[in-house]
């Protein structure tokens, strides 16, 4: 549902409130005025019209809770039925006479703010053919002695009566319109701020793969000459010389095959990447992977998951499983844990460690590039690029810091999200 129909939306209910209000003042009104004023009045065919705004306050509850979209056109037709109403009662009461016939103005004033500009003067046109119809054609009603003056009075004190309640209604609306349209704005900054991030990421993915890309003609030189040394006997008679050769050559293996992780998250080797796993095997092997290559003093691994499941081997998922566990063990190099568990439809991973825990600046803007206590280095894309993962995949995360010390980072993702043949993307 797009912002626009959302806040359409919220105009509805805000509407649906003020026919609320508009009944319960009509049978106000017409109870004082009949009762206790002594005015003959159509009680039957006004209390109908009371009855249909009744009515249509119970359509229009059901299309607020049940029709995702809504157009403007159709606020529209709200106001064009509650200014039939109104007509309606203007008509069987004095016509242009009543001094309520002030509140076509309200009418005109929703109007104005609720809806496009063509539509809006369609309004005011219709207003003004229902006023100019009352002065000449309406049912007259019996004022008591109006030889005393009384009619005067009588008129006046509507008319003050019908200010204090339009001017109320107004104050009323514009507050809520106020808030719908700050809440839409706030929802567009959000919309845009998450574009931007996007867009961020696209910049550094396009950056990442084109150095990826570059490296790999140099990263073959060097292999081509690491071979040939190791074919050269004055070389290799020299086993000081042969062991830094055979290092050189494992160091280079390893820039390889980071460059061939760069290109398989950019998606430019994904045939080659994608294996059919459970979600036990892949995150026993996720924690034995990132356990040898880091090595951390105490590593608690937890699986909790019984019920086992199979799931599309995702190498974005397990890089930002070692970008939590990365940013766990340099705030605790003691120690840190990973818990792996099923809570319904959901896969929630916890990593919890027993550092310093966040900052506050950094728990309020987690996750957005270039919030970081750290030095220079990394500078929070990691972070940012977990979060955005995790929101590509559907998911969420949250973090906390624990009572003591330590921090908690939860990470929830739907299982559908990892399911063989399912689309990841927004």
């Amino acid at each position: 549902m797009s912002i626009y129909s959302e806040t359409n939306k919220k105009n509805l209910l805000l509407l649906i409130q003020l026919r609320w209000v508009a009944v319960g003042g009509q049978i106000t009104t017409i109870a004082v005025a009949h009762c206790f004023l002594g005015i003959e009045l159509p009680l039957a065919p006004m209390g109908t019209v009371i009855l249909c705004l009744i009515g249509l306050n119970g359509v229009s509850l059901h299309r607020y809770w049940y029709q995702r979209a809504l157009r403007n056109g159709e606020l529209f037709v709200e106001l064009l039925l509650d200014v039939a109403a109104l007509t309606i009662q203007l008509y069987l009461s004095g016509g242009a006479t009543n001094p309520f016939v002030s509140l076509f103005l309200l009418q005109v004033i929703l109007g104005a703010v609720l809806l496009d500009p063509w539509l809006m003067w369609a309004l005011v046109l219709t207003t003004s053919v229902c006023f100019a119809w009352l002065t000449s054609s309406y049912r007259g009603i019996g004022i008591p002695h109006t030889h005393r003056g009384t009619f005067l009075d009588l008129h006046i004190q509507g008319m003050f009566i019908c200010f204090i309640l339009a001017s109320t209604l107004l104050v009323l609306l514009i507050t809520r319109v106020h808030n719908n349209l700050r809440a839409r704005d706030a929802r567009l900054a959000e919309l845009r701020q998450r574009s931007a991030e996007e867009d961020h990421i696209v910049r550094m993915g396009l950056l990442a793969t084109g150095a990826a890309h570059e490296l790999g003609t140099p990263l073959a030189t060097l292999s081509v000459i690491l071979g040939d040394w190791r074919r050269l006997p004055s070389l290799m008679s020299n086993p000081e010389i042969a062991a830094e050769i055979s290092d050189m050559q494992v160091e280079l293996e390893r820039c390889k095959s980071i460059v061939s992780a760069i290109l398989l998250s950019a998606g430019e080797a994904r045939g080659e990447g994608t294996v059919h796993t459970t979600i036990r095997s892949f995150f026993d092997e996720a924690a034995r992977e990132w356990k040898a290559r880091r090595s951390p003093s105490q590593f608690s691994y937890t699986n909790g998951i019984c019920s086992d499941a199979s799931i599309v081997s995702d190498t974005a998922l397990k890089q930002v499983i070692f970008n939590l566990l990365d940013n766990a063990l340099e705030a605790s190099p003691g120690w840190l844990g990973l818990e792996v568990d099923r809570q319904g439809g959901n896969l929630v991973v916890r990593v919890s460690d027993i550092g310093p825990g966040f900052a506050k600046e950094v728990l309020h803007d987690f996750g957005k590039p270039y919030r970081s206590t750290k030095s220079a280095r990394g500078r929070g894309l990691g972070l940012f690029l977990v979060v955005n993962v995790t929101r590509k995949l559907g998911g969420t995360l949250s973090v906390q810091n624990a009572e003591g010390r330590g921090a908690v980072v939860v990470l929830t993702l739907p299982f559908d999200a990892l399911s063989p043949g399912e689309d990841h993307g927004d």
